[in-house]
């Protein structure tokens, strides 16, 4: 598996992503393509245009051309790599797709996105039926919409985006989260991710249930677990929520925050790590809020859990450095 593959889909319903534009969509609604869930198939399952595929199928092309898909990415940011997924799609399959990207100011509709100016980020290439295509991209530019081509119709259940997200800075408050996936956080590491993936706590929105969120197993020795976030920004943390929401018989304890500003101190070094947030007893099954006093700048922030269990979000509320945050956007623009 290609290591962009670690990356947050950029196109993803989740933070907001959405089908703009499809030519044709006869067989299968071309929105499936930006659903967060993986696709599934029940054979002989037919409507009244016949088999039920979670999927972009456009109909059987009797003319020259080739079929056309535009999602608007909920998280705008640079690419580093795309999966076209054909799962469930054998027969069907476009033997052959490509994928443009380009980046506009504002909402434009269908007639602005055909004039816009768009960028090769996968040249015309073979894919396989029923299986991930993975593809590199090299431009380091940033995106707001990607245009699915495919040669010359068929079928694709998924198109993942993935990528660093780049928010534009006048479109963010001057407090917000800085820890949020969609504004550019990640994940760094983590001591365990048995049942859930840390990358689910900095996801938009409240966790929908216990598997929505970050679960540890269960500890059999004197430690506890961890994750740490990279903010988005080098920020001044002023509130943290740490939000237990789902879990009831396996929630932590309780939990510390440390920060570090990593441009000028080790991550693996204790004594350049500051509190944030002294040890304090969790709740099952509750958001907790908590006023962080004033505290030097951080680059990434460790939760530590005790002794284990499993969380449903972590949000932490910044004031970020402006200047990184206007140069960030600026060099890829």
């Amino acid at each position: 598996m290609e290591e962009f593959t670690l990356l947050p889909d950029l196109a993803s319903r989740t933070f907001g992503g959405g089908v703009v534009f499809a030519n044709d969509e006869l067989f299968a609604a071309a929105d499936h393509l930006v659903e967060p869930a993986a696709p599934v198939f029940a054979p002989k399952t037919f409507g009244l245009k016949g088999q039920v595929y979670d999927g972009w199928e456009t109909r059987r092309r009797r003319t020259p051309g080739h079929d056309t898909a535009i999602i608007r990415l909920g998280a705008p940011g640079v690419v580093h790599g795309i999966d076209i997924d054909t799962a469930f799609f054998t027969g069907n399959f476009p033997p052959h797709a490509s994928v443009d990207g380009t980046a506009l100011q504002g909402y434009p509709d269908p007639i602005q996105l055909a004039e816009a100016h768009w960028v090769p980020l996968v040249s015309h290439s073979a894919l396989a039926g029923d299986s991930r295509n993975l593809f590199n991209v090299d431009s380091r530019q940033r995106f707001t919409h990607v245009r699915l081509n495919i040669y010359p119709d068929g079928g694709v259940a998924r198109l993942r985006v993935h990528g660093e997200v780049v928010p534009d800075p006048d479109l963010l408050p001057s407090v917000f989260d800085v820890a949020a996936a969609e504004h550019g956080g990640r994940i760094a590491g983590c001591s365990n991710m048995f049942y859930g993936h840390p990358q689910n706590l900095i996801l938009p929105g409240l966790a929908g249930s216990m598997g929505d969120g970050w679960e540890t197993s269960r500890r059999r020795d004197d430690g506890n677990d961890w994750v740490l976030v990279q903010l988005a920004v080098p920020s001044v943390i002023e509130l943290a929520d740490l939000d237990t929401s789902h879990f009831k018989g396996n929630a932590p304890g309780s939990a510390t925050l440390r920060g570090i500003d990593a441009r000028t101190g080790l991550l693996d070094e204790p004594g350049d790590w500051f509190e944030l947030l002294p040890q304090v007893r969790l709740s099952p099954d509750t958001r907790h809020r908590f006023p962080i006093p004033a505290v030097p700048t951080a680059t990434h922030v460790r939760l530590d859990i005790f002794p284990d269990g499993g969380m449903a979000r972590l949000r932490l509320i910044g004031r970020p450095d402006a200047g990184v945050l206007r140069a960030r956007y600026e060099a890829v623009t």
